[in-house]
């Protein structure tokens, strides 16, 4: 079905709360069999190093961080990408301790083709059960044979070396389509009450993996589940976290928009997400929230209930009423019956964080979000960017604001600000660094005070970089902060967009 509007002008929020009324109708019947792929030795599993193990790859501890380049080349394959891991340490990160992967590493099944785009989706977790956390690494537009932009991942499993290549186990739709786009969204968590799975959402369908280390290699089941949306919507990703607190299972959030047409023409396009339940059956619908193409989930407020922080970077009203095109932020609380909705807790934009400079169209304020603790006080923090904000008469050298967290939520309060032209801060700003475009928030050394990392993929031309902001009582500060990039890493520099995605 697909939802039009007259010329008459209405209330917005008249037009969205029909838009926001029952659950989308069909269902999904996409299966994958289970796949055998090389014999990897077992290392003994513990219930304990489980639960910890979501990011830490090498079981030292320390949680370690993954750079994506999806637009390097790779064996003469330009834009067949490459992603870059760094590990952690109680010094923090280092580019000196670090490792990449790309479809030319040996023990990944297949070949490195053009556009691959390998990283461009990335998501982290114990997903064998043997302490390590694993990575899944998304190619959304993999061509598999002819089928153009059918999309693919992989799965890289944790050792106590760290990330290894060999067994590593290729995922695919048992029917690639044209454009079917499989990985596009990503996110784990225990989502049938059990040992932490994949959530994998296409272009059609979203479905769960559950995987097991056997005397005969790793094998994998997929389950989609049971509930499809309304063609109006379009999906970006995903995020996971147990937003009703019971302890057994996790929950699931997909991102997307949702456009509204004139006859044949689209006239609004804004974020909304669709919330679903984790339990022993698996995923079931629950809701639909006016969220965003972008999220992040963690205990902002600090209740024991995990919250969502959802970015709209793009929304887009051609009849000019009421929405704000340079970008939005939107909270919803976690509670004892999960995420509230339809509409959020709380709303953003960039005045009303009390941001420097105004809010202009395009400045995408939003386009990346990621929540952890900054400074050890028991509240989640938000690093929220603008990747496209102008700065003085610079065009596109983009912002990040790290938003605190508070019993009634993010505040305004003690907001940081970071640029290139931060003082203390590598580099300058410059037209179309996007600084921001991707950013994420990470416990590097184990202090309790997350570090910052940020990135600006269209660095020098498109190259990209990295930017690392060191933890304190404080938060994130400039002072000690430090970039790098392909070149860093001795990685493909040239095109990589080195930075456009920073796992969660």
């Amino acid at each position: 079905m697909r939802i039009t509007r007259s010329t008459t002008t209405t209330a917005t929020t008249r037009r969205r709360a029909s838009l926001l009324s029952g659950p989308a109708a069909a269902t999904v019947l996409l299966t994958i069999g289970a796949t055998i792929t090389a014999t990897a030795p077992q290392a003994p599993a513990a219930d304990a190093a489980v639960a910890a193990a979501h990011d830490d790859f090498n079981g030292d501890g320390y949680p370690d961080a993954v750079v994506s380049a999806p637009g390097g080349t790779v064996s003469g394959q330009k834009g067949a990408g490459y992603v870059a891991v760094l590990y952690g340490s109680a010094s923090g990160l280092s580019s000196s301790h670090r490792a990449t992967f790309s479809m030319s590493t040996p023990g990944i099944p297949g070949l490195a083709q053009a556009d691959d785009g390998f990283g461009q989706t990335t998501a982290s977790g114990d997903l064998d059960g043997d302490g390590y956390a694993d990575l899944v690494v998304g190619m959304p537009r993999r061509d598999i044979g002819t089928v153009a932009d059918a999309g693919a991942a992989v799965v890289l499993w944790g050792s106590a070396s760290g990330l290894r290549a060999t067994g590593a186990l290729w995922l695919q739709d048992s029917a690639p389509t044209t454009r079917g786009r499989f990985g596009l969204g990503l996110a784990t968590g225990r989502f049938h009450a059990s040992r932490t799975e994949l959530a994998l959402v296409s272009g059609n369908a979203l479905q769960t993996f559950a995987f097991e280390n056997t005397a005969g290699g790793y094998t994998f089941q997929a389950t989609p589940v049971d509930w499809k949306w309304p063609e109006d919507f379009t999906p970006t990703g995903l995020t996971s976290g147990d937003y009703e607190n019971n302890g057994s299972e996790d929950d699931l959030v997909l991102l997307g928009t949702f456009t509204i047409y004139e006859t044949i023409n689209p006239v609004e396009t804004f974020g909304q997400a669709r919330y679903l339940r984790g339990g022993s059956e698996g995923l079931t619908y629950a809701r639909i929230l006016r969220g965003g193409p972008v999220g992040a989930s963690g205990d902002i407020n600090g209740d024991g209930y995990a919250d969502v922080v959802f970015g709209s970077p793009a929304d887009s009203d051609d009849l000019n009423e009421v929405l704000v095109d340079g970008g939005t932020v939107d909270v919803f609380l976690g509670g004892p019956n999960g995420l509230g909705g339809p509409e959020a807790d709380q709303h953003f934009d960039q005045t009303t964080i009390g941001a420097s400079g105004d809010d202009k169209t395009g400045d995408r304020f939003g386009g990346s979000v990621s929540v952890a603790d900054v400074n050890g006080d028991g509240y989640a923090d938000a690093a929220l960017s603008a990747p496209a904000n102008d700065i003085n008469s610079l065009t596109d050298p983009g912002t990040v604001w790290v938003m605190r967290g508070a019993s009634g939520g993010l505040t305004p309060r003690g907001l940081a600000s970071f640029s290139q032209s931060t003082p203390s801060v590598p580099g300058d700003n410059e037209n179309g660094d996007w600084f921001g475009g991707a950013v994420r928030l990470i416990d590097a050394n184990r202090d309790g005070k997350a570090e910052l990392i940020a990135s600006a993929p269209g660095e020098d031309t498109n190259d990209g970089a990295a930017w690392v902001f060191p933890g304190t009582s404080s938060g994130p500060a400039a002072s000690g902060s430090w970039t790098f990039n392909g070149a860093t890493l001795s990685a493909p520099s040239p095109d990589a967009r080195f930075g456009e995605t920073l796992a969660p």
